[in-house]
C-alpha cells in the first residue's frame, strides 16, 4: 500500500513541476498575489484631496484649517473663489472634499456659541466619503473640545474647565486598528483555499484527458490509496506556499505574529483537509477541465464571501448564519485571525478545528465513493 501511495506521490510531483512556469506559479505567485491583493482590499484612506472656501478669514478658520493639514490625512490642493469653483471642483474629481467656512465663523466661536462648518464630499464612492467623514469628525470634535476649551479657560482665568469630559478608547490585539492586519491573515486563506482547490479540482480531471485513467483502473491501487497519492503532494505544496506568505506578512507588512507557528500549522492541516477533499471531489465529477473550473466557480463565489473575509458574519442574515456552519474557510480564518493577533492556541481553537477535521473525513468519505463508483 505505501509503495503504490509513494509511486503515485512520486509521479504527481514529477508531472506538477514539469512546466517550468508551474515552479514560478507556485513559489512567486503567492508573495505578488498578498502583496498586490492586500494594497488593494486595505480601507485606509490617506492623501485625502481637499480645497479650502475660507469665507470668513479669521485666525479661527485658518487654525481649523491647519487642523486638517496637519492631521497628516488630508492635503490642500487649491483655495477656492467662489461656489463656481466648488462645483467644477468636485465635477472634475480633482478632491475629494471641499472644507467651506462661511463668514462670521470667528467671530461666533469668540462669542462663546456654536459654529457650524461645511463638509462638501464627492459621494460616488460612498464608502471613501464616510471614512473620509469619520476623519473630518473627530478632527473637527478635537477642535472644539481641546483648543476652544483651553482658550475660553485661559480667558475667564477658572482653576478648572466644568462640564467637559474625555473619551479614552483601548483596542487589544490590534492597537492602531490596521486594516491590513485583518485582511492579510484572511488573504492568507483565501490563497490557502485558491491553491489547494485549483490544483485537486484538475487531478483526475487530467487524467481522464490524457488517457491514463484507464491504466489506473486496471492496476491493483485502491480509491483510498489514489486519493491520497493524488492530495499529499498538494498539501504539501500548500504549506510551503503558507510558510512562505507567513514569513512575507511578519517581515514586509509588520503583521505581528501572537501564536504558535504549531497551532497554525495544525489548524491550516485541517483546513487542507476539507479544501483537498472538496477539489478531488470536483475532480471526480467533471469530465473536462472546463466543467473543473466552472463548479470551481460556483463553489468559491459564497465560500468566499460568506467567511467574514470582507463582512461579518453577525451583519448576515439568520438563515444565512445557519447555512454559513457549513462552511469551512470561516472557521479557517477564525484559527489564522486568532493565532496571527490574539495568539490563540488549542484550548481555545479546538471547536474550530475539530468542525473542519470532521468536515473533511465526511468530504473525503464522498470523494472516495465518487471515485469507486466510477471504477465499477
Amino acid at each position: 500500500m505505501l509503495e503504490r501511495i509513494k509511486h503515485m506521490m512520486i509521479k504527481e510531483f514529477l508531472q506538477t513541476f514539469r512546466n517550468p512556469n508551474m515552479r514560478g506559479l507556485l513559489f512567486m505567485a503567492p508573495m505578488l498575489q498578498i502583496l498586490i491583493f492586500s494594497y488593494a482590499m486595505a480601507s485606509d484612506v490617506n492623501h485625502i484631496a481637499m480645497a479650502i472656501y475660507d469665507l470668513d478669514q479669521s485666525p479661527n478658520s485658518r487654525k481649523i484649517i491647519s487642523e486638517f493639514i496637519s492631521s497628516g490625512h488630508f492635503y490642500t490642493t487649491d483655495y477656492l473663489q467662489d461656489e463656481k469653483e466648488v462645483k467644477e471642483t468636485l465635477d472634475e474629481n480633482k478632491v475629494q472634499m471641499v472644507l467651506q467656512i462661511n463668514h462670521g465663523f470667528g467671530a461666533t466661536i469668540d462669542s462663546g456659541k456654536t459654529a457650524p462648518i461645511q463638509i462638501i464630499l464627492d459621494g460616488t464612492d460612498s464608502n471613501t466619503s464616510m471614512i473620509v467623514m469619520s476623519y473630518a469628525n473627530r478632527i473637527v470634535q478635537t477642535f472644539g473640545n481641546t483648543e476652544l476649551l483651553s482658550q475660553r479657560h485661559k480667558r475667564s482665568g477658572a482653576s478648572e474647565i466644568k462640564g467637559s469630559f474625555t473619551l479614552e478608547t483601548r483596542a487589544r490585539f490590534n492597537e492602531n486598528l490596521e486594516k491590513l492586519f485583518f485582511y492579510v491573515p484572511g488573504i492568507m486563506g483565501l490563497l490557502v483555499t485558491l491553491v489547494s482547490l485549483q490544483l485537486t479540482a484538475m487531478a483526475v480531471v487530467r487524467e481522464k484527458e490524457i488517457g491514463t485513467i484507464e491504466q489506473i483502473m486496471v492496476s491493483p491501487i485502491t480509491p483510498v490509496e489514489f486519493i491520497l497519492g493524488k492530495t499529499v503532494p498538494f498539501a504539501i505544496l500548500s504549506l510551503i506556499q503558507v510558510m512562505i506568505v507567513m514569513i512575507f506578512g511578519k517581515f514586509w507588512f509588520g503583521i505581528p505574529f501572537q501564536g504558535s507557528v504549531w497551532t497554525m500549522l495544525l489548524g491550516i492541516c485541517m483546513y487542507l483537509g476539507t479544501s483537498l477533499g472538496v477539489g478531488l471531489l470536483i475532480s471526480t465529477v467533471s469530465q473536462t477541465q472546463q466543467q473543473a473550473i466552472m463548479t470551481q466557480f460556483f463553489y468559491l463565489q459564497p465560500v468566499i464571501m460568506l467567511s467574514s473575509f470582507s463582512f461579518p458574519v453577525e451583519n448576515m442574515p439568520e438563515i444565512i448564519q445557519w447555512i454559513n456552519c457549513l462552511n469551512p474557510m470561516r472557521y479557517l480564518l477564525i484559527i489564522i485571525r486568532g493565532v496571527f493577533l490574539k495568539g490563540s492556541g488549542l484550548d481555545i481553537l479546538w471547536p474550530q478545528m475539530g468542525i473542519l477535521g470532521l468536515m473533511g473525513i465526511i468530504i473525503f468519505w464522498m470523494a472516495s465513493r465518487r471515485f469507486k463508483k466510477h471504477l465499477s
